[in-house]
């Protein structure tokens, strides 16, 4: 009977070891544009949390958040604008949200292009800046949300359905951004934050704050993970706030 009851006792530490092992994982998943400045994040918590396994899943905000409507086992959510947060909370898979952060939308050419500084606004002129047979980078327009504010911008200044015909659409902004570095599009349309951390390209322009709803970053808590809570309170921190500022994003 003691052999039974120590082998009982041993099975069960063994399973709470895991359950424990297992609460530390957090599983985020955040917009593409958040990628370098959450990595780092990531590192900078996990000194003070050695035991602590955070995993990324980034994608553009409209893909992750149907992952999780299908059933993803996300802990966090980190959108890269309020739609898609809010189909979310619609859908009664999250209940509420924190905006975090805010970002800009610019114009980025490759570093060898000869074009220098343009003045977006209604009398930009884009036969010129974007030459017919010309193709100009930019996130899915029809549900990536860089994409969806740089067709709400271009809409708002009048040449939209003039340059549809050259956008080359991406699954996210960061496969926008790649377009433009392999010189596969003469320009393309991301957010600065991702403009500068690339050194193959050069931003040469900044559309009009007024011309696209702000470019916000909510995030929300799905789970009821100790570990997921404790890195969602940390990325609100100082310490935190100030990597996201490193990358170009704004605080709110």
């Amino acid at each position: 009977m003691k052999k039974l009851t120590g082998i009982i006792f041993a099975i069960s530490t063994l399973l709470m070891s895991l359950s424990a092992t297992a609460s530390e994982k957090v599983l985020v998943f955040a917009a593409a544009s958040l990628t370098n400045a959450m990595q780092d994040i990531s590192a900078l918590y996990k000194t003070a949390h050695q035991d602590s396994e955070i995993i990324f899943s980034f994608a553009s905000s409209s893909v992750l958040a149907r992952q999780i409507e299908q059933g993803a086992p996300a802990d966090i959510f980190m959108s890269a604008d309020q739609k898609w947060m809010n189909y979310l909370i619609d859908a009664g898979l999250a209940k509420n949200k924190q905006t975090l952060l805010k970002n800009s939308l610019v114009l980025i050419a490759p570093l060898t292009s000869t074009l220098d500084q343009v003045t977006i606004d209604r009398q930009t002129d884009w036969h010129t800046i974007l030459p017919h047979g010309e193709r100009m980078a930019v996130g899915d327009p029809d549900h990536v949300p860089a994409g969806l504010y740089a067709k709400e911008s271009l809409t708002n200044l009048g040449v939209f359905k003039q340059i549809e015909p050259q956008l080359a659409s991406a699954s996210n902004v960061r496969d926008a951004l790649m377009l433009v570095e392999r010189g596969e599009a003469a320009l393309g349309i991301v957010y600065s934050t991702d403009a500068k951390i690339s050194d193959q390209v050069k931003i040469i322009g900044e559309f009009p704050a007024d011309s696209f709803q702000a470019i916000e970053y909510p995030m929300t808590l799905l789970t009821n993970n100790v570990a997921a809570n404790d890195f969602y309170q940390f990325l609100t921190t100082a310490a935190a706030l100030a990597i996201f500022e490193k990358y170009g994003f704004v605080a709110q």
